[in-house]
């Protein structure tokens, strides 16, 4: 697979860049990526009327895609250190409070295993009231598979 790598490794922020390009699921459901190192992912989003399912209560699909975006992203994080990219495999979530129309959420993906064919990641979404993490709200578990990047033509992105 080292001929698949580039000599050197584009950049961690070159190749988050050309993946939020690419991520149309997240714009269209206004949720912003930050990294701050590999294995580590940060997603933020406002609920909007767009995301009820009844009045003022956001609909736990949201919430799901929201999970797998964070948990994925964190393993997808550090795949990029070896120009992988990664697809879910499965994934379980805790719904622990009800989310409402204009909460913001921040959620914290970590990755806690690393193996050669998957990585298995955490996230707590959680309500963000005055800047601060107020209250989880959900929590889940993934477990995602790598493989080559070159197979969705992204080292094209990065290179």
């Amino acid at each position: 697979m080292s001929e698949l790598i580039p000599s050197p490794v584009p950049e961690l922020a070159t190749m988050v860049a050309a993946y939020n390009q690419m991520n149309h699921y997240g714009r269209a459901n206004g949720m912003a990526l930050t990294v701050p190192e590999p294995g580590r992912a940060e997603y933020r989003m406002t609920v909007c009327e767009e995301h009820l399912s009844s009045p003022n209560t956001c609909h736990g699909g949201v919430l799901a895609g929201l999970m797998d975006a964070a948990l994925g992203a964190a393993a997808l994080t550090l795949a990029f250190t070896k120009l992988e990219f990664v697809s879910t495999v499965e994934f379980k979530m805790n719904y622990l409070h009800a989310v409402h129309l204009h909460d913001e959420l921040v959620a914290l993906g970590t990755v806690d295993h690393a193996g050669n064919s998957l990585v298995v990641s955490s996230c707590v979404i959680y309500r963000v009231q005055n800047g601060q993490e107020d209250v989880a709200v959900a929590r889940g578990l993934g477990t995602f598979n790598r493989y080559p990047a070159n197979k969705r033509d992204f080292a094209k992105l990065v290179m």
